[in-house]
């Protein structure tokens, strides 16, 4: 007979416990699937993937302390072989390309059914990506964004906040010339003429996002 294969580890990562606790749920009913760890925030989740080293992470994207996606970052760099998996209740383009560009390698929203939810992680556990069409699409279509720099995108954030240069200078603790200076980049970039205009296309676009504002 041939011995039955050894369950999927999981590590569930989500700041609400009802989520949280639900995903575990219709996971941990699965014979080919065994949870791990549960973890709250960004930071808790990297330490017990360091402690468990799970086959896979199902990871919340926007998470106190350490977002999903700098979580993302860190694991991969001491574990570059890991199976990450994103979940969000969000839909935007820049989310899509940032968790992808950080090694996940599947992307799913939390109103994702359950039956689909586990032949995602049965694919990712399997050594493969998953990303379903319309994500596809959303990250061809981020291919063709502006590619803004780090700098950039914090600025443009202080923007959509109501800042002028001088706070913004400050906030970043930069020269009010450099500010001024990104922000010309920005409108280049862009493709605009004017602050309300990068904020509108920025907003548009999913190159950041109301909450972040």
């Amino acid at each position: 007979m041939t011995p039955a294969a050894a369950p999927i580890r999981i590590l569930i990562a989500d700041d609400h416990p009802i989520v949280r606790e639900g995903l575990a749920a219709v996971i941990d009913d699965q014979a080919d699937m065994s949870i791990v760890a549960q973890a709250n925030n960004g930071q808790e989740a990297i330490a017990l993937f360091r402690q468990h080293q799970p086959d896979i992470a199902l990871l919340d994207i926007q998470m106190p302390q350490i977002t999903g996606i700098e979580a993302i970052v860190a694991i991969r760099a001491e574990f570059p072989t890991a199976c990450l998996i994103m979940l969000t209740i969000y839909d935007t383009d820049e989310q899509i390309y940032q968790g992808l560009r950080a090694g996940a390698k599947a992307y799913l929203l939390k109103d994702t059914p359950c039956k689909e939810l586990l032949e995602v992680i049965r694919t990712v556990g399997g050594g493969q990506r998953h990303i379903p069409i319309p994500i596809a699409a959303k990250l061809a279509a981020r291919m063709e964004q502006p590619n803004l720099s780090d700098r950039e995108r914090d600025i443009l954030k202080l923007i959509a906040k109501g800042m002028n240069n001088r706070d913004i200078a400050a906030a970043l603790q930069i020269a009010e010339g450099t500010v001024k200076f990104h922000i010309n980049n920005l409108l280049s970039k862009l493709g605009v003429s004017d602050r309300l205009q990068a904020v509108m296309f920025a907003l548009k676009h999913g190159l950041i996002t109301l909450d972040e504002t």
